[in-house]
């Protein structure tokens, strides 16, 4: 990988409220624990940044959608890697 090229990782979502209330919570604490800019979007377009809670629950993510996470910098590998892992098994 190229340095400063960004880490997308694609991951089906498998919380049963999708990313809502307690779920979106969790994922957004996440992120921000990661310390990294994190860009969370559907396959429709629409994106939102991952820290956001407002953010994340505006998109209206339900369970079995897939979304894309994107970030850059110093363990966004480590980091997506977690995250897929939290949105995968619910």
């Amino acid at each position: 990988m190229n340095p400063g090229s960004p880490v997308v990782r694609t991951v089906t979502v498998a919380f049963a409220v999708g990313l809502h209330a307690r779920p979106a919570a969790l994922f957004v604490q996440a992120v921000q624990q990661s310390g990294l800019a994190v860009r969370l979007s559907r396959r429709d377009g629409r994106s939102a940044d991952a820290r956001s809670i407002l953010a994340v629950v505006t998109l209206d993510v339900r369970q079995g959608d897939e979304v894309v996470l994107q970030a850059d910098g110093d363990g966004a590998e480590h980091a997506l890697d977690r995250l897929v892992e939290l949105l995968s098994n619910g």
